[in-house]
């Protein structure tokens, strides 16, 4: 019998990993909380909490590769430092003991020099807020014992991909014909992952030895403003390019104030006010993959977010 292949997590890349397993032919067991996920012969869905180490003990059972892709319960430093080291040691241990090997998706946040081109050898000695949490998540992987990968990806956008700057903060804006309005500079070079590739990336990494116990990047596009993904957007549309526009970073610390989820927002905007580029070429060539043409991804990403009415 084949080995099952575990997801935790059914946001998009949770999602996107196990659709594209279930789609190549492996056997997928999907662990959340609502046992919400795609629908798919090959998926088994179980409402399963990550951090019990028990229900961990039996849901790995015959699996030979864990794809962990939980996210805070929200978008802020207390939450994560919480909630995300415990879940992660359980699902480390339990994937241990069953001799798994433990993918983890992960982001930009802990590279402590973003001001230069970040790639796989780039310092990752971030100390404060989220960006500290995520340094000590990297950390806490790198001293286990059991097999795993990191694979970074820069900002989503993709089918599955709401939450995001790329994500419903833009594009049924300009399904709608509306203005655009984004953090920081609409011209900066911005890298921008597509989910997809970040989920075949993970996939691919877990059967590819050489990249266990360490980081690799997401096959990642070039860098471009987030004035030319939106265009991008609207050509995959068939719609005028719109109207973008920048909100002050000045404004967004005055929201703050009144706002958590703008405080949380304005330790972030160091990404969006000056070049923000990751460089994928060294996984790309340990991988075997390349990003997918700007071209085919918006027109992907356009047409999923037309299904959502």
């Amino acid at each position: 019998m084949d080995a099952i292949k575990i997801v935790t997590g059914a946001g998009p890349v949770g999602w996107n990993v196990a659709s594209q397993l279930a789609n190549e032919g492996h056997q997928v067991r999907l662990l959340t909380r609502s046992g919400s996920g795609p629908a798919h012969p090959l998926i088994e869905r179980l409402r399963a909490d990550v951090g019990d180490p028990a229900q961990l003990h039996t849901a790995m059972e015959g699996a030979d590769a864990v794809f962990h892709c939980i996210h805070g319960s929200k978008y802020a430093a207390e939450a994560w430092r919480r909630e995300l080291p415990r879940a992660e040691a359980a699902v480390m241990k339990a994937a241990g003991e069953a001799g798994a090997v433990v993918v983890f998706p992960e982001s930009l946040y802990a590279y402590s020099t973003p001001e230069n081109v970040m790639t796989e050898r780039s310092p990752r000695l971030a100390s404060t807020g989220k960006r500290g949490v995520r340094t000590a998540l990297l950390a806490a992987r790198a001293a286990s014992p059991t097999k795993t990968v990191s694979v970074v990806a820069s900002d989503f956008f993709g089918p599955q991909v709401r939450m995001a700057h790329a994500g419903d903060r833009m594009v049924p804006l300009i399904l709608g014909g509306k203005r655009v309005q984004v953090m920081g500079s609409t011209e900066s070079p911005h890298s921008f992952t597509y989910v997809p590739d970040l989920a075949s990336a993970m996939i691919k990494a877990a059967t590819v030895p050489e990249a266990w116990n360490s980081i690799v990047h997401a096959p990642t596009l070039s860098a471009l403003s987030q004035r030319e993904l939106a265009d991008a957007f609207a050509t995959a549309a068939g719609v005028p390019a719109p109207r973008v526009s920048s909100v002050p970073g000045w404004i967004v610390r005055a929201a703050g104030i009144f706002s958590s989820e703008m405080r949380e927002m304005t330790e972030m905007l160091y990404q969006f006010q000056g070049p923000f580029v990751m460089d994928s070429t060294a996984s790309e060539k340990l991988l075997g993959l390349s990003p997918t043409p700007l071209e085919s991804a918006a027109r992907a990403t356009i047409a999923w977010w037309r299904t959502q009415g």
